[in-house]
């Protein structure tokens, strides 16, 4: 007999969760409650903070932007402010882990839950990548300062895009990027030895990021030339090269850098308090952060030529130019070590969502498994952290950080759109947290002015890099758009033949109005 509060969906319906379902799941998940609402914002920052500022920046002025990049930053951060607030009401509303992927599942049902979970896995899976490459560039630089010189072909990817083809022609060559595999692995293993080593971990280090990056934003205010900064925004050279249509292709490239702060979504399991706390930290991260890029790019940019910073280590180029040897080391030393927390809250979060996936078995429930001694799931762990080493080693960031924030702006949509699904279906569930600035109502709908925005501006982010994937592929790169398909195929493949099957939501597998 099926429980009330676990209907059986008939005939074609949604497979549909509810609010208890899922708290009563999240409470058998044997994940340990210890974080605190410091804790969470921590965790946000220290996952935005990071690749975004330390690597992107360069490229996105350099090829995009110059120095109106502050205001591609500005974009981009608006776009994600629209979608904080949404996460904000969602996680107040349902404080359940797996972040977008569980509002999905109790707003639209399984397919649109998967839908958003696969997006939600091809974000932070490639965001790692991205994140593990820029730091094996800095990694690479350090260890060059203390005179231990890394050859090429241990720091490069396999894949190479050719200097000078706007990314349509690629080389392959004898390389394997040994330093981000090990980094990634490095970072595995912390992962699987518990939630307060790694909240520990973060701490410290997001300290001593923000830190360097201060250090590096009162020393170089002196050594800014403002001519560097005109024309403020150089004349366009078409296909998204600089104008205004660069400022957000500019955007678009650097909009995966602030997905850290959804990372605090996906940790509602493991706060004390995740009504109260999610929000603060999800929308709180994303305020400090977008302070930080700002003021940092607009000293960077003050400091060095814009088009003399298209290289991984951006900040670092800045300091040798000022001649600051000391400041120049501590900044490689910091950018190391914070995008180490970056790819730690990035990899926490693809963790948390492979584990709800997998406690709902749409995926191996070998992803759910918990260590009994340390309370992670560990297998899941270990799988993607071989699994986003294997990339940093081969697969170039230029490629890839164009789908992460296709990913990003996809999973955002959705989460606003839910939202307004959620508010028009249960209007009278106690809602903590809403979205501010109120909505309309047409024939009946309310439709948030908050979450449209949200969507209208993450389909803004979303056109150039399409564009962009277009060009490439029109070029001779189909490298790009092969990789697009075939992640999208494998997710539908996967869902089809062993998810919609294997579900606890299948008919054949609720018994007694209990998940088998």
């Amino acid at each position: 007999m099926t429980s009330p509060a676990s209907p059986m969906p008939p005939g074609n319906s949604p497979r549909r969760k509810t609010l208890a379902q899922l708290t009563a799941e999240a409470q058998s998940h044997g994940l340990k409650k210890k974080l605190t609402a410091l804790q969470l914002l921590l965790i946000g920052v220290g996952t935005t903070v990071g690749a975004g500022i330390y690597v992107m920046t360069g490229t996105a002025a350099a090829e995009y932007a110059g120095p109106s990049v502050l205001l591609s930053f500005l974009v981009a951060a608006l776009a994600c402010l629209f979608t904080a607030f949404s996460y904000g009401e969602l996680a107040s509303t349902f404080p359940v882990s797996g972040s977008a992927y569980s509002y999905a599942y109790i707003s639209m049902g399984e397919k649109a839950a998967w839908t958003v979970g696969w997006l939600l896995l091809l974000e932070y899976g490639i965001s790692c990548t991205a994140v593990a490459s820029g730091l094996s560039g800095y990694a690479t630089s350090l260890l060059d300062t203390i005179g231990i010189h890394v050859p090429d072909w241990l720091h490069h990817s396999t894949i190479q895009p050719v200097p000078g083809s706007d990314g349509t022609a690629l080389s392959f060559g004898w390389r394997f990027d040994a330093i981000g595999l090990a980094a990634t692995l490095l970072i595995t293993w912390l992962l699987v030895r518990g939630i307060e080593e790694t909240a520990r971990f973060n701490t410290i280090v997001v300290f001593i990021k923000v830190g360097v990056l201060f250090l590096f934003m009162i020393v170089g205010f002196k050594a800014i030339h403002p001519e560097n900064w005109h024309p403020f925004i150089p004349p366009s050279k078409g296909n998204f090269h600089f104008g205004v249509a660069g400022i957000f292709r500019a955007a678009s490239t650097i909009f995966y850098a602030y997905a850290g702060f959804e990372a605090v979504s996906t940790a509602s399991c493991e706060a004390k308090n995740p009504t109260r706390d999610i929000p603060l930290g999800i929308i709180g991260s994303l305020i400090i952060c977008t302070m930080i890029y700002v003021a940092v790019a607009a000293v960077l940019l003050g400091i060095v030529p814009y088009q003399q910073l298209d290289v991984a280590d951006p900040i670092a180029v800045a300091t040798r130019l000022m001649k600051n040897t000391w400041l120049a080391l501590l900044v490689t030393i910091g950018a190391t070590i914070g995008l180490c927390s970056v790819l730690l809250g990035l990899m926490y979060a693809q963790s948390r969502v492979l584990l709800t996936i997998g406690h709902d078995r749409l995926i191996p429930k070998i992803f759910c498994k918990i260590h009994p001694r340390y309370r992670t799931p560990w297998i899941g762990t270990i799988i993607i952290g071989l699994l986003i080493g294997l990339m940093t080693a081969t697969m170039p960031i230029d490629i890839i950080s164009d789908l992460v924030s296709i990913g990003t702006a996809s999973a955002f949509a959705i989460v606003c759109f839910t939202v307004i699904w959620q508010r028009n279906k249960d209007p009278e569930t106690p809602r903590p947290f809403k979205v501010p600035l109120g909505g309309i109502s047409i024939k009946g709908v309310w439709i948030g002015t908050v979450p449209a925005l949200g969507i209208a501006f993450c389909g803004v982010m979303t056109f150039p890099l399409l564009a962009n994937m277009v060009h490439s592929l029109t070029g001779g790169n189909p490298v790009p758009v092969i990789l697009l398909l075939i992640y999208c195929s494998l997710g539908l493949v996967t869902y089809i033949f062993y998810g919609r099957k294997h579900s606890t939501m299948a008919p054949e597998n609720r018994v007694s109005g209990t998940l088998e």
